[in-house]
């Protein structure tokens, strides 16, 4: 049976990656704090710290086929735990981000473009530093026995960063929504449990190196996403859509404020337009956009509305307040 490590393994992608291996009969152990409340009950779980190294001690005592990881903090602990079970798995799998590509990622850019200054011995600097960082750990302890998924936008139920929450938590409010423009801008995504089959098959086809693992650019647009939202929550949500300009001159943010949405001249646009081909060629699969959106509304309601979200990131979504203001200003243009 394969034995499956998964560091962290309780919150969204880690948590897709315990209930894709559990799924496939595989002996899943789970390493982390045991600050969350979900844990799998066909999982084996146990507890440390993997920023202090002795904790990993009982880790590297045991044989592990897989180790999957998808950890963002300081390169170091990616370092010392790569470091530490290298002699006894075979296989590390590490969920990076497309954020690795030095700015501004270029437009159907593939895993040869440039990527940032990193260390895999920093502490803490930032995200895109911090990913990349890991992958440089990563790739010094277990060579080509590493493969590296370069995700993008990553939905789906249990999200914890707040996104797609936000857009469906908005169209339940009804009534006139501000849909940044143009209706057709490309998207790419991925779902949290498509990236989690597709990292666990790489495993077992011996897959190595990065792969940018999202959908290919068009496969949604923000009018397909927010008329999944608003025909998933079932609303009278009506959108007003706004252009470029004016979302900037508005002070409003894209990516945190209009979540999913950046503009097509903005410095990170090729992040929702990355060459994806050879993560396709190596079997990814991308559910229907209906899916995703459907079962993560599913998911909100069984929650209450109420999901839990990181605390270390700002929150997602238009304050209802600037939202008016800033519909009354384009209707008083038009």
């Amino acid at each position: 049976m394969t034995r499956l490590l998964v560091l962290g393994g309780s919150s969204f992608v880690g948590r897709a990656l315990v209930e894709d291996g559990v799924g496939r009969g595989w002996d899943v152990t789970t390493f982390n704090r045991g600050l969350r409340d979900w844990a799998h009950p066909d999982a084996e779980h146990l507890h440390g710290d993997r920023l202090r190294p002795d904790d990993l001690a009982p880790l590297a005592a045991r044989d592990w086929d897989v180790v999957a990881d998808t950890w963002s903090g300081a390169p170091r602990a990616a370092r010392d735990s790569a470091t530490a079970l290298a002699p006894r798995a075979a296989r590390y799998l590490y969920v990076s981000s497309g954020s690795v590509y030095a700015p501004p990622p270029p437009v159907d850019g593939d895993e040869d473009a440039p990527t940032v200054d990193a260390s895999p011995d920093a502490e803490t600097t930032d995200y895109a530093a911090d990913k990349r960082g890991a992958e440089l750990a990563i790739a010094e302890a277990f060579g080509d026995r590493a493969v590296f998924a370069r995700a993008g936008l990553i939905l789906g139920p249990h999200e914890d960063v707040g996104r797609l929450p936000a857009w469906l938590l908005r169209m339940d409010r009804g009534g006139e929504v501000l849909a940044p423009g143009p209706p057709d801008r490309p998207l790419q995504y991925v779902d949290a449990r498509d990236l989690a089959a597709w990292l666990l098959d790489c495993a077992a086809n011996d897959r190595s190196g990065p792969f940018n693992v999202v959908s290919r650019s068009g496969a949604a647009t923000m009018r397909t996403l927010l008329e999944a939202c608003r025909d998933a929550v079932g609303t009278d949500a009506m959108f007003t859509w706004v252009d470029e300009p004016f979302v900037a001159e508005q002070g409003i943010e894209p990516w945190t404020e209009l979540p999913c949405w950046l503009p097509r001249d903005d410095e990170y646009a090729g992040m929702l337009a990355a060459g994806v081909e050879r993560a396709h060629g190596a079997g990814l699969r991308i559910r229907p956009l209906a899916e995703t959106v459907g079962d993560t509304w599913a998911w909100l309601l069984s929650a209450d509305k109420q999901p839990a979200l990181r605390d270390d990131l700002p929150p997602h979504g238009l304050a209802p307040a600037k939202e008016r203001a800033a519909l009354a200003a384009w209707h008083s243009r038009r």
